[in-house]
């Protein structure tokens, strides 16, 4: 049985699958990202270009974390450092520098949403896109393969003797398994939503309204950071470990590291979480209110604006469209709500 085709040519071009796999995924987490916003109400214009920056900066940190502890194997050839379509990219070299640069970009072009909020949106879209960049990435690659084995489930990958560990479809396999979980949290999230949107002296409007009818932000990528960081602890230490190298050692303690990291947010996010489906009003919620308020008032003495005027209630706060099922009691049975 031979090696998956890790190349080929059209006309005198050599074409890698592994590119065209990272193309794809790419394209599949930028169309998927945006469907979330629109789901939850806010605008996609500015996500191609912060995407544009988010690709640069995780192929750039995936390649430097990479070649860092390998820094041996490329002096001979320092021009091998920019072979990606070789392999060697590191997962979390790819987060460490991307996730930054996306915050910072969707900032600045999307201020409305915070940066947890964005978060909890975009957990399952990244491992949604790690599922289908596992099969079309380094399943496609040079050394794409785990440990050798003897096993009916063994494959040839290019650049290694033997059959080895398809650890690309193991990996596939745990990142949707994980993404569905993901899915029915947010699903079970939204079914404790508070029955009534309505305070003790009556009902809320404006930007408490929104606050309230969502699930309080974190929830999401605490759980996400957990679930993936147990599995590429796994990943290095049941199928990829060399023990006298230090690259995959630090794949196990990043692994290790982010499920803390998760379960710290997750436990910061219980008091939050309980208030909210007990209908109750953070400080952060009334907070946000009241700026919004404040911010639609100036807005509408200056410009006249009809989408921040106020409303009956007197906030004058922003209003975006709200899915029905991320409204909270009766009157979110319309889609529409005031944020």
């Amino acid at each position: 049985m031979r090696p998956i085709p890790v190349a080929f040519h059209v006309w005198f071009i050599e074409v890698h699958t592994y590119g065209i796999g990272l193309a794809l995924t790419f394209w599949f987490g930028l169309r998927y990202f945006e469907r979330r916003l629109r789901n939850n109400g806010y605008p996609t214009e500015w996500v191609t270009g912060m995407f544009i920056w988010v690709i640069v900066a995780a192929i750039v940190g995936a390649r430097v974390v990479s070649v860092l502890p390998n820094l041996s194997q490329y002096r001979s050839d320092p021009m091998q450092v920019f072979a990606i379509w070789q392999g060697g990219l590191s997962s979390f070299g790819g987060l460490i520098f991307a996730i930054p640069v996306g915050i910072i970009v969707s900032r600045r072009r999307c201020p409305e949403i915070s940066t947890v909020r964005l978060l909890d949106l975009i957990a399952p879209v990244l491992m949604a896109a790690w599922g289908l960049g596992r099969l079309l990435g380094p399943q496609l690659m040079v050394r794409g393969g785990g440990h050798p084995t003897t096993a009916w489930f063994g494959m040839y990958y290019a650049g290694e003797v033997g059959k080895r560990l398809p650890v690309p479809i193991f990996q596939a396999i745990a990142d949707f398994t994980i993404f569905g979980i993901l899915l029915l949290v947010e699903r079970w999230l939204r079914s404790q939503a508070p029955s009534e949107l309505a305070d003790g002296d009556g009902p809320v409007t404006g930007t408490a309204v929104s606050a309230r009818s969502l699930p309080p932000a974190g929830i999401i990528i605490g759980v996400a950071m957990v679930l993936w960081g147990i599995e590429r602890f796994f990943d290095e230490y049941l199928w990829l470990t060399d023990p006298s190298h230090l690259g995959f050692v630090l794949v196990e303690t990043a692994g290790i590291a982010l499920s803390v990291a998760g379960l710290i947010v997750l436990a910061t996010r219980v008091g939050p979480l309980q208030r909210w489906r007990a209908g109750e009003i953070d400080a952060e919620v009334a907070a946000a209110g009241t700026e919004g308020s404040a911010a639609a008032t100036e807005d509408a003495e200056g410009t006249g604006s009809p989408s921040r005027a106020g409303g009956a209630g007197g906030t004058g706060a922003t209003v975006r469209p709200v899915p029905a099922a991320a409204a909270g009691g009766p009157s979110g049975s319309d889609g529409e709500t005031a944020r």
